[in-house]
């Protein structure tokens, strides 16, 4: 293998911004804030999700934010600043690296992830799972 898993989050680590969870809980709630969930949709059934997130699953996130794609969603084209997160914070760092790179503006990522806003005392909120 050229390059791991851990270079890719590494060199994505030093070309995007990061904020302290300590940043992030002061972010949440406020306007023109938007917090972006990329994990799996069974993730958010199990463990809940920071209040108010939108989850944008990893796997679709590029086609969502790209205007010319027809599955844009106009929730990206808001001017919102944008602050991604999956449990870990490696899957966030690509995806903000990618989505820097397609000319989101604004956009950062929250270190430590989903599992460092539980362990701070973040607000969590249910995701029921969806009825088939």
């Amino acid at each position: 293998m050229k390059k791991g898993v851990k270079k890719l989050v590494e060199e994505a680590n030093s070309e995007i911004e990061t904020v302290s969870i300590e940043e992030a809980l002061a972010l949440h709630g406020q306007e023109n804030v938007t917090f972006v969930d990329i994990r799996d949709i069974r993730e958010l059934e199990r463990d809940g999700q920071v209040p108010g997130a939108v989850h944008a699953p990893r796997g679709m996130l590029e086609f969502w934010v790209d205007p010319d794609s027809p599955y844009h969603r106009d929730l990206f084209a808001n001017g919102n600043r944008f602050v991604f997160y999956c449990a870990s914070a490696w899957r966030s760092a690509l995806a903000t690296k990618a989505v820097q790179e397609m000319g989101l503006p604004n956009v950062c990522h929250m270190e430590g992830g989903f599992g460092a806003w539980k362990k701070s005392g973040g607000a969590i909120e249910e995701r029921k799972p969806r009825e088939s």
